[in-house]
This record gives structure tokens, C-alpha cells and sequence, in this order.
């Protein structure tokens, strides 16, 4: 019997070159929302920070780059990577929460959407060849992944560029210490359908979202400096809230979406978790085996780039990805025929998770 699966046949990434280390803000003048002023000394508020996220430094984009310039490098990539003809796709998929910010500007740019800037930057002629974006909070990737998934699994297409791509470094408020945590890059890959005799790639898949107390747990507010233009927003977010949550909610989206395979969770060996903060993504992953009764080495299972990456938002899990497949991250590898978890949370509040087997 043949199987239609879903492949993952390329990806690529782009990581930008500007490095702000944690040692960048020990100068920096932060605020509470209430506009009060962080009176601990620099190093200390960076110090507790690396402590709490494990993030050391991020990368930002240059001062020219946009949203969809860096996006087109990583498709770009990926589509070299899987040697297809870029005028054979079907859907361009661009994961993404801002548009292009010019530098110095406070507006988002999103006409046209970040997927036909992408298709024109490519060069791709063909009308057939359909884009657009998702606007999904970080999990927006992985969402596209599940949703090129469908469109092979009903026959809609046979090829998809997936890409999650963000320049937060645009959006930030510089007197926020939240600051400190968002980064800037782009990851991209292409999903192809196969018929094959065994069944792999896309296995299953569980997406939810929570929108009552948690709608604007990530949200757009004024700066938190004193006088500040309320006209002018940043993103803003409620960390504690949003660690309580993910810590509760997102080991079981995972486990509904194994739990629809026959896979025991033993098979798993990688889990790719949007890299948001390093302690929150341990518990996550504690807590997923937990559920099973089972105690499993954390950094066995759970490659990190966050330490000198940031969090990008969508762009984390395929970034993480295309590093880990391409042998880029020490102690970490991924194999044929090994079953690997995608999965993400952010501002909706949604979470979604992939079953992936190689």
C-alpha cells in the first residue's frame, strides 16, 4: 500500500550578522510598564536576565534589511538545498506578526503581504504558485507546516515553501528590558509529497487556542518611559503569565498530537520547542514526559539556540531545525527514521505540535 506523505526535502536560514550581547544594555535606562524606574544597577538586570532566559546575545538585522529581504535568503536557501525549480511551487507560506519596519519607522508594512514580496524577490512568474501569510503569533511556522501538510494530504499541492520570518528588533521598546529578550531572523523549508511504500514525515499534528483571560498576553502598548508618545506602540508582553501558561498548556498540545500516532514516546528523539526561554522550554519538555510516566534526559532530546540567538519569534523552530540538520549545533544530530517533535507557543494565546518522521 502507498502512503501520500509530506516531506521536508530542503530548508535553509538566515542569521543576521549584528551581535548585541547582554553586556550592550548594562547602560541602558529601563522602566517598569508603570513608568517607574528599575533602580538595580545594569549588571545586575542583566545578570538576572541571563539567569531566567539563558539568552547571552542576539542578532539583529542591518539597518537596510527588512522583514522580506530575509525571508527571500532563507527560502532562497532552502530551495536550493531541495534542488527544486521555484516556479514549480504551489504556496508560498510566510509566517511572520509585523511586515517590514523600515528602520526609524512606526509603521508596519503589510501590502502587499510578505509572501508576494517574497514570490516577486524570487523571481517566480508562474500565477499558479499562490502566497500568502499567517499571522499566528511565534507558533506561526509550525502552523504553516500543518497547513502545506493539508493542502498534500488533499491534493491541493505538491509543493510548499514554508517560511517563518521577524525583525522584532524594529518593534522593541529600548526601555522595556523585554527588550533583551527578541531577535531578528529567518528560517524556511520545503514540503514536498511522496508517494512512498512506508509512511513518514508529516505523522500528526494539534493546534489550540486559548483567547479569553489570554488574548493579550502578548500585545501592543506605549513605551515604558516616562512622557512617552501612547500613539507610538511596542510589543509588549506579561512574562509570568505567560511562562504559567505555557508551562500548563503546552505539554498537553504535544501529547494529544503523539497520542494520535502509535508512537510510544521512548521513539522520540528530538524535540525542536520554540525558543522563547531556556528554563520555560525545560519544563515544558519535563513536564511532556511527566505526562507519561517517564524521566528523560532534557538536553538529550531538546537542541538550544536561544543562548546566542534570541527568541525570533517564528523564525526559532525552522532556524533551530535547518542548524541541527545541517550539523551546526554540538551533541546534536537528526538521522533517517527517527521521530521528532516541532512545537511552539505564542500570542493568541495558541500553541501547535507536529509529529515528524524522518
Amino acid at each position: 500500500m502507498k502512503h501520500l506523505n509530506s516531506i521536508i526535502t530542503g530548508t535553509g536560514s538566515y542569521i543576521p550578522t549584528v551581535t548585541i550581547k547582554n553586556s550592550d544594555f548594562v547602560n541602558q535606562t529601563f522602566f517598569e510598564k508603570d513608568s517607574t524606574a528599575i533602580d538595580s544597577p545594569g549588571e545586575v538586570v542583566v545578570k538576572k536576565f541571563k539567569d531566567i532566559t539563558g539568552i547571552a546575545e542576539r542578532r539583529w538585522v542591518e539597518e537596510d534589511q527588512t522583514c522580506s529581504d530575509i525571508a527571500t535568503i532563507a527560502a532562497q536557501k532552502a530551495i536550493d538545498d531541495a534542488g527544486v525549480d521555484p516556479q514549480t511551487i504551489d504556496h508560498i507560506i510566510v509566517a511572520q506578526n509585523f511586515g517590514d519596519v523600515i528602520k526609524d519607522t512606526i509603521q508596519s508594512d503589510l501590502l502587499p503581504c510578505l509572501a508576494s514580496r517574497v514570490k516577486k524577490n524570487l523571481g517566480i512568474a508562474n500565477p499558479a504558485c499562490v502566497g500568502y501569510d499567517i499571522l499566528f503569533g511565534c507558533p506561526g511556522w509550525v502552523q504553516g507546516i500543518i497547513q502545506a501538510d493539508s493542502f498534500i494530504k488533499t491534493g491541493l499541492a505538491k509543493r510548499c515553501l514554508v517560511i517563518g520570518a521577524e525583525t522584532l528588533s524594529r518593534v522593541v521598546d529600548k526601555f522595556d528590558r523585554d527588550t533583551m529578550i527578541f531577535s531578528d531572523g529567518a528560517g524556511a523549508a520545503i514540503l514536498e509529497a511522496r508517494e512512498e511504500d512506508e509512511k513518514r514525515g508529516v505523522l500528526a499534528s494539534s493546534t489550540v487556542t486559548h483567547s479569553i483571560d489570554e488574548a493579550y498576553y502578548l500585545y501592543l502598548g506605549k513605551s515604558n518611559a516616562p512622557e512617552s508618545d501612547p500613539k507610538v506602540r511596542y510589543i509588549k508582553m506579561h512574562g509570568r503569565k505567560i511562562y504559567e501558561y505555557s508551562i500548563s498548556k503546552v505539554p498537553q498540545a504535544i501529547k494529544s498530537a503523539l497520542d494520535k500516532t502509535d508512537i510510544p514516546v521512548e521513539k522520540v528523539t528530538k524535540i525542536l520547542l520554540h525558543q522563547a526561554n531556556e528554563k520555560m522550554d525545560e519544563a515544558i519538555v519535563k513536564r511532556f514526559y511527566r505526562q507519561y510516566g517517564v524521566k528523560q534526559d532534557v538536553g538529550e532530546v531538546m537542541p538550544m539556540n536561544i543562548h546566542h540567538l534570541g527568541n525570533s519569534s517564528v523564525a526559532t523552530v525552522p532556524t533551530l531545525y535547518d542548524m541541527v540538520k545541517k550539523g551546526e549545533l554540538k551533541d546534536h544530530a537528526i538521522h533517517e527514521d527517527e521521530i521528532i517533535i516541532f512545537a511552539s507557543v505564542g500570542a493568541g494565546m495558541n500553541i501547535n505540535a507536529l509529529i515528524y518522521r524522518t
